[in-house]
């Protein structure tokens, strides 16, 4: 996961990009860890873009979140080859339906007084098959201890 730096600025603290090859790396049912929370932190945003297109699979289901068996709080059940514009937000830290949430106001989930890592969680029962496909993975993470 790259660390954004001050020139490229912008709304994400965090990303990575993952081509095919990555996706046939983690397999089925695999995960990868992308991210960490610090201690005293929290992920205001995360986002997924497809930014190639996919090829030799219709299967293909992300998962980005915290819960290694089951890392939904970010992502939830992404259909990832089948996304035709990004997804952000879709987890089930961010849907849970409180009035910040359903207003479209953003707030910081999976606060923590220790570090903890993020996950990708990679579905898809053809993944040797896939031949193509690009996606990139942005994080605003808030580090509230880097002021201490």
């Amino acid at each position: 996961m790259a660390k954004v730096t001050v020139n490229e600025g912008g709304v994400f603290t965090d990303y990575v990009r993952l081509d095919y090859n990555d996706l046939k790396a983690i397999g089925n049912g695999g995960t990868l860890v992308i991210a960490t929370i610090p201690a005293h932190g929290a992920v205001e945003l995360c986002g997924v873009a497809k930014t190639v297109a996919v090829a030799g699979t219709t299967t293909l289901v992300f998962d980005v979140g915290t819960t290694l068996a089951d890392p939904d709080e970010f992502i939830n059940a992404l259909d990832a080859d089948a996304m035709t514009a990004p997804a952000f937000n879709t987890g089930d830290q961010f849907t849970l339906g409180t009035a910040t949430n359903t207003t479209g106001l953003v707030q910081a989930v999976k606060a923590g007084a220790s570090a903890v890592d993020v996950y990708l969680k990679v579905t898809d029962s053809a993944i040797a098959s896939i031949t193509a496909g690009e996606f990139v993975i942005g994080l605003r993470i808030i580090d509230l201890a880097k002021f201490s």
